[in-house]
Formats: C-alpha cells, structure tokens, sequence
C-alpha cells in the first residue's frame, strides 16, 4: 500500500503532512495499490483520479481510500 497524497509506501514514515485535515480536502494524487502518479480531474461536483494500471477512481467510490 502506497499513500494517495505523496506516493511513498504507506510504512515509511509518519506521514504528518499527509494526514492533515488540508489532505482530507485533497483529490489522491497517487495509487494506493501501486504508488504511480494518477492523471486527476476536478470538476464543481467533485473529482475522477485515473491510474494507468489500476483504473479509475471518484469523489463517489473514495470510501476505499480510507480502507
């Protein structure tokens, strides 16, 4: 497991900034599952993150970020 904000694996380190209530806001920038940079859309209602491995992700599904 990799984190979604700064992409280095999820046991390295405290990742302080990464948990902060500022990341909460934030879309994931990289694969939980592989640690690549994902292409990120935006929009008024919410975001689409898309991994060319692992495919995409929304603001709707991102309950298994939290997982």
């Amino acid at each position: 497991m990799y984190c979604v904000h700064c992409g280095k694996p999820a046991a390295e380190g405290e990742h302080l900034p990464c948990r902060g209530g500022r990341a909460a806001l934030e879309p994931p920038r990289f694969c939980a599952d592989c640690g690549r940079r994902m292409v990120v859309q935006v929009t008024p209602v919410g975001w689409s993150a898309r991994c060319s491995r692992h495919g995409e992700l929304t603001s709707a599904g991102a309950s298994r970020l939290t997982d």
